[in-house]
């Protein structure tokens, strides 16, 4: 499985997770294999372009990745991340603050699908 997180600069696994999808630097793209890291890659993430937050999601799915794990995303792109075949789950960055966390508690089974209650509604309107 590929998984995608959003990353603070540099990324990586060690590297410190961003607050939400559309303003992250960077995607730490994870492969995993029976519950171990077999790979990472390092993803820059677009510029808001016409297409919004939409642009990243090509992106990601362009690259083979089957879920994400974001402690923030909008309505819409939570929507086309899911018709792009792309699971999407919550991890809070307060109590999973990077990405080997993240990973780790992704593979334990700890991290929770996203609901579509919980994305961002706009306007600094956020969980996270």
């Amino acid at each position: 499985m590929r998984i995608a997180i959003p990353s603070e600069r540099p990324g990586g696994i060690d590297g410190a997770r961003s607050d939400h999808f559309g303003h992250c630097a960077l995607f730490t793209v994870v492969d995993i294999e029976e519950d171990r890291v077999t790979g990472v890659e390092i993803l820059e993430n677009t510029p808001h372009g016409s297409g919004g937050c939409l642009e990243p999601i090509e992106v990601l799915a362009n690259a083979g990745v089957g879920a994400i794990v974001v402690a923030g995303v909008g309505a819409r792109p939570m929507q086309a991340l899911d018709q792009a075949g792309i699971t999407v789950y919550y991890a809070d960055t307060n109590r999973v603050p990077d990405v080997q966390t993240a990973v780790d508690k992704l593979c334990a089974k700890g991290l929770p699908r996203m609901q579509p209650a919980q994305a961002c509604k706009g306007s600094g309107n956020c969980q996270h």
